[in-house]
């Protein structure tokens, strides 16, 4: 039996985001209690990969943001070729709304931050904070709506979701870049260069794209360009389908899932989660940077979407989905404040000081919670089907 419920659990289209949700918890228990030694130990502690005293030398909490995070990011670009070849981003016409929404919404957020801390350049690093969207947190409190959410809505918060990630990964590219190395970018080509005569020669085998995109990712990182946008990289290269009719991208992509939400994003949950309460006071909340990371989550996100969807259907481009009605838009609009995974590791790039990391985690958590019990109420308490019909 209790197999069973465990099976039925991770079937369930919202246990990533509730996985996601407890390790957050955990680390938050964890960061205040007793056991903090020992997280900060194991977080700091150094990992070494190296030949002849040159390698990767990074503490457990890098190579989680770095390593494992960039198995994420692969999966989100597998996730992106396949909405662009073959769903809800290959026709132009079924972007223009949600694409609208997602640029309102990662901009405003951005403005927000940006506006009060334009004074201090250290703080005013983390504009890109609360930009992004959350996939699993946002879809995982739209399915416990259950019913009261029309499919439709589903269909446009995740491409909304998806726009977010392109739009996070382009940020984290261009302004988010160390000192370069060209030396190592230029060594990446060659990786670059196999991956594209694979997939021209549409391989049905995963092994070597993998191990080619192992070996760009070293080189990414040593350029100086973030390792993670390796990931995405790699994941344009792996065929659609391979010359048998059969498709790498949907096998991989299958495969990885699982891992990467119900293991690696709990993980970098919480290594990034654990803010340390103790002394914590109003007084916290309204220093700049968690105070403009919680704005901008819950307020910029709001009618950052919510406006740009107004505006271009009261324009005229587009229409609203089919039984969506505009308090479920705006019930969208505030589930995609919920920045946790994104905005935390835009965090991390952001900010090498503990204080501002704890104020940024301090925020993207405040904001995730408000924005994430704001659009479950809108939504829970929205007419049914029948009901927004008549």
């Amino acid at each position: 039996m209790p197999i069973k419920t465990i099976e039925k659990f991770f079937k369930n289209d919202a246990a990533g985001g509730i996985l996601l949700m407890l390790s957050a918890v955990l680390a938050m228990i964890v960061a205040n209690s007793a056991l903090a030694p020992s997280y900060n130990f194991v977080l700091d502690t150094i990992g070494e990969v190296s030949m002849n005293g040159k390698g990767i030398e990074k503490p457990m909490l890098l190579w989680i943001n770095d390593g494992l995070m960039a198995v994420f990011f692969f999966l989100i670009g597998l996730e992106l070729k396949r909405e662009m070849m073959e769903g809800k981003l290959k026709n132009p016409r079924d972007v223009i709304l949600p694409g609208a929404a997602a640029v309102g919404g990662m901009a405003l957020p951005a403005i927000i931050y940006a506006a009060l801390n334009w004074g201090n350049p250290e703080t005013l690093s983390g504009w890109a904070i609360p930009a992004a969207t959350d996939i699993a947190f946002a879809l995982g409190i739209l399915v416990l709506v259950g019913t009261r959410a029309p499919a439709p809505l589903k269909v446009f918060l995740l491409t909304l979701a998806i726009l977010d990630d392109i739009g996070a990964i382009l940020i984290i590219a261009l302004f988010y870049t160390a000192n370069l190395k060209v030396n190592f970018l230029l060594m990446a080509l060659v990786p670059l260069a196999a991956m594209f005569f694979l997939n021209q020669m549409k391989i049905h085998r995963h092994a070597p794209i993998i191990l080619l995109g192992i070996v760009l990712w070293v080189l990414v990182l040593k350029s100086g360009v973030h390792a993670t946008l390796a990931g995405v990289v790699t994941a344009f290269f792996v065929p659609l389908y391979d010359r048998y009719g059969k498709s790498p991208l949907h096998s991989i992509e299958h495969a990885l899932e699982p891992y990467v939400y119900f293991f690696i994003v709990p993980v970098f949950a919480f290594a990034n989660a654990g803010v340390v309460l103790d002394g914590l006071s109003l007084d916290d909340f309204m220093q700049h940077v968690p105070l403009g990371i919680i704005l901008g989550l819950v307020i910029g996100k709001q009618i950052g979407v919510f406006g740009m969807t107004w505006l271009m259907v009261k324009a005229g481009f587009t229409q609203l989905p089919h039984g969506v009605t505009w308090r479920h838009i705006y019930g969208v609009a505030c589930l995609a404040g919920i920045g946790f995974t994104m905005s935390l590791f835009i965090g991390g790039l952001s900010f090498d000081s503990p204080e501002l990391l704890n104020q940024t985690r301090l925020g993207v958590l405040t904001g995730s919670i408000i924005s994430g019990v704001l659009g479950y109420v809108l939504l829970k308490t929205a007419p049914a089907k029948e009901e927004a019909q008549e």
